[in-house]
């Protein structure tokens, strides 16, 4: 038994710890003076928009907001290591493979384009020119646009996004992988049914004046620290945060700000969750109907006592259709049913539902764990049907707010990277630029996916990201990259899907945010982006780029579509050296963005006007839509618990990492310490399994396609989650999550609903 990797856990997010950890990663990457300077401008009018998450920007922000992962990830961008041709001359492909994704990532920037030499099994580097011919040729030499995949990462720009949709719908298809389809579709889909826009309707400025918040399904110390300034400040004025995490996460239960002088030098912190409830996999649409019963059951003491109603029910009758077929739902649905599917009892959510009824104003935000289980989008329904019941949407203080990942994931959806388009904005690109535009609905992640294994997808081009990293079972991925005629990645740096290549492979290397991008005439280009809010604002790199050979990806779009379909109809240079261009035909195709260039370069630029949150229903009813189905038949935990031995596992993120990028091996707010193979499980599971902290295991995935699934060589880490339940990292554990569990109606892989078992390994 080797426990030496567990240490001790930070009393608090943020803090001392979140400097020194700051301070670490701004040494290894050979940068802390200019990091420093660098992370000034960061979020700021005359800066960059930080490239770490979608969390909105304060109107009223400091001169620097300070932010653990917004510094590795600047850092991460803006390091001085690079990953030239004599690093890939020095490196065949299958060598490069052995490496760890940190590993290969911490080789630094890709500095000029390569393309992969078969014979040798290395990248050379290749002039851009021959590199868009070849890239235009295949694609052109396609049978049909159908036939490739164009990927789209949720860090690029609106720009760079719109260029790209449009490249891709005149070439002739809407075969749009999107990283949405891998984490919030679920809350895009439920959102439109519900209240009819797929975003969140609330402001930042809300959370100043909620009196309770609910956090379900997220951990925002490690994936949006920012978000945990505003829940501190929420906390403060007494307002209550309710938690609902199966995982004991540091950052949802205290904070210690580094921007609060006093805090920093008492080495104090601030307690986040008034309640924090720990709901086992799969159960918080569950729990939420708990909720509402508790509610209802309150509404008729009310009432019989002579009370007013609890009820908002002059909302209910002007804006809502369907409440009565959901409290017919809710009153249906017996609390054994509840307590077994949530996990929680019925006094703890009795407990949560007080806190609703005792709160004017309420904002109910969720991530990943909400959106990545089978019922995904019946969960978020129930969540809009809760929050109805009080008239807890389109008012001030209150609102649905689902929190986006990456930096501008929500801005690409918005801008039309869209697998199934709506008729409007294709009937708004035909007029605007004079062709047809293909109207037949086009693939997802896991339809791209199959399109390749099955041989009738030939070509695909990522416009950033780790493709093969960030999908499902992990080594179907790889072979269907393998198999193709194609495979184009648009990077700052190395990573494993460069690594799977097609017939003709090449890699792109592309500017960073942090870096300046210039005009056809010596201009700095401003580029935009849209968090969370539905703010859209502007971001100006500040640095000197990693390499002269460097493209933004605006350009590189612009390459690849002028080789592969002309100029005839767009002129792909023209839009490329000057971004106004490009905004000018964002304007004329999508509402919205009227004076987009002006309102752009206003300080903290405009808001995207949200109709729900104006309590305007663009559903088919005109109205807010209750949903009134019934409880799933079985959730994960409630699987796992049928066979013996059997666990259900959740993936997330460690805190020294962003989605697939990797900044080091420490996940100090869990106590884990120079190590990434490691399964969470419950102490008293543990001694179940007769096993101990440290003990090495296999991790057995449990699915009915037959397939063997089999991560290997990981170690038990002891922690406070549900008995039953289990958690480790992405992307070493995708291996197992299967591509044949997906959320209905979402298609997102289920990430969060594994069954597992586990299987010793010898010492």
């Amino acid at each position: 038994m080797d426990n030496s990797f567990i240490g001790k856990k930070s009393a608090s997010a943020g803090g001392w710890g979140a400097l020194k950890s700051c301070g670490k990663r701004l040494l290894q990457t050979g940068m802390p003076i200019s990091g420093a300077r660098t992370m000034l401008k960061a979020n700021q009018p005359d800066g960059f928009d930080c490239p770490g998450c979608a969390w909105g920007d304060p109107e009223h922000g400091s001169s620097f907001e300070f932010c653990e992962n917004g510094v590795k990830a600047v850092a991460w961008e803006a390091t001085e290591k690079r990953a030239s041709p004599a690093f890939f001359a020095a490196n065949t492909v299958s060598e490069l493979r052995r490496l760890s994704d940190y590993e290969l990532e911490l080789h630094g920037r890709l500095t000029h384009p390569m393309r992969y030499d078969r014979v040798t099994d290395k990248y050379l580097p290749v002039e851009w020119a021959d590199a868009f011919a070849e890239i235009g040729s295949i694609l052109s030499s396609l049978p049909s646009p159908d036939e490739a995949e164009f990927y789209t990462s949720g860090r690029a720009s609106n720009e760079a996004a719109y260029l790209y949709q449009l490249f891709v719908r005149l070439y002739g298809t809407n075969n749009f992988p999107d990283c949405s389809n891998m984490c919030h579709e679920a809350s895009g889909v439920a959102l439109r049914q519900a209240i009819g826009v797929g975003k969140g309707t609330v402001l930042l400025e809300d959370f100043e004046h909620a009196d309770a918040i609910f956090v379900v399904g997220q951990n925002p110390g490690t994936n949006h620290p920012r978000m945990l300034g505003d829940l501190r400040r929420a906390a403060i004025r007494g307002a209550r945060v309710v938690v609902f995490n199966p995982v004991r996460e540091k950052g949802l239960e205290r904070f210690s700000d580094p921007q609060d002088k006093i805090e920093m030098i008492r080495g104090g912190s601030t307690e986040i969750a008034s309640h924090y409830f720990q709901p086992k996999l799969g159960g918080d649409m569950a729990a939420f109907r708990g909720m509402a019963k508790a509610v209802f059951a309150a509404d008729r003491q009310a009432i019989a006592s002579g009370a007013p109603s609890v009820l908002d029910h002059v909302f209910l009758a002007e804006h809502c259709e369907g409440f009565e077929l959901y409290r017919e739902a809710v009153e249906a649905t017996s609390w054994e049913e509840i307590e077994s599917q949530s996990g929680l009892g019925r006094a703890d959510i009795k407990k949560a539902a007080d806190v609703y009824l005792n709160a004017e104003k309420v904002i109910c935000t969720w991530a990943m764990g909400v959106t990545q289980h089978r019922h995904s989008v019946e969960t978020i329904r129930e969540i809009a049907s809760f929050m109805f019941l009080r008239g807890n949407v389109g008012k001030p203080g209150a609102g649905l707010c689902p929190v986006r990942g990456h930096s501008n994931v929500q801005g690409d959806r918005t801008v039309g990277i869209n697998e199934q388009p709506p008729a409007a904005f294709l009937d708004a690109l035909e007029a605007e630029f004079g062709v047809p535009m293909p109207r037949r609905h086009g693939h997802n992640v896991l339809a791209a996916i199959g399109a390749m294994l099955d041989g009738s997808a030939k070509a695909f081009i990522g416009l950033g990201g780790n493709f093969a990293r960030a999908t499902p079972d992990s080594a179907f991925v790889e072979q269907a990259l393998s198999k193709l005629k194609l495979t184009v990645n648009i990077a700052t740096k190395p990573n494993h899907s460069h690594l799977m290549p097609g017939e003709v492979s090449y890699i792109l290397p592309c500017l960073g945010r942090t870096e300046i991008e210039l005009s056809g005439d010596g201009r700095s280009q401003l580029i935009s982006v849209e968090d969370s809010m539905s703010m859209v604002h502007g971001s100006t790199g500040i640095n000197k780029p990693a390499s002269p050979h460097l493209l933004s990806e605006v350009a590189i779009i612009a390459g690849i579509a002028a080789a592969t379909i002309g100029s005839d109809v767009v002129d792909w240079k023209a839009l490329s050296g000057n971004y106004d261009l490009i905004r000018d035909r964002i304007e004329a195709t999508i509402p919205g963005f009227h004076k987009y260039n002006e309102r752009l370069r206003k300080p903290r630029g405009f808001h995207l006007r949200n109709a729900a949150a104006h309590r305007e229903w663009n559903t088919d009813s005109g109205k807010a839509a209750f949903s009134s189905g019934k409880l799933p038949e079985e959730t994960v935990h409630q699987r796992a618990s049928r066979n013996a031995g059997q666990f259900a596992l959740q993936t997330f993120r460690s805190h020294d990492q962003y989605n697939t990028t990797v900044y080091g091996l420490d996940d100090r707010y869990r106590g884990v310490y120079g190590e990434r193979n490691v399964v969470f499980v419950n102490p008293a599971d543990l001694a179940d399994l007769n096993a101990a902290a440290g003990d090495r295991v296999d991790i057995v995935g449990h699915h009915d396609d037959g397939i063997e699934r089999i991560a290997q060589n990981f170690r038990f880490v002891p922690y406070d989650i549900p008995r039953g339940s289990a958690a480790g990292y992405y992307p070493e554990l995708n291996v197992l999550v299967p591509l044949s569990s997906f959320g209905d109606q979402s298609d997102t892989p289920t990430s969060k609903s594994v069954t597992v078992s586990f299987r010793k390994r010898a010492a």
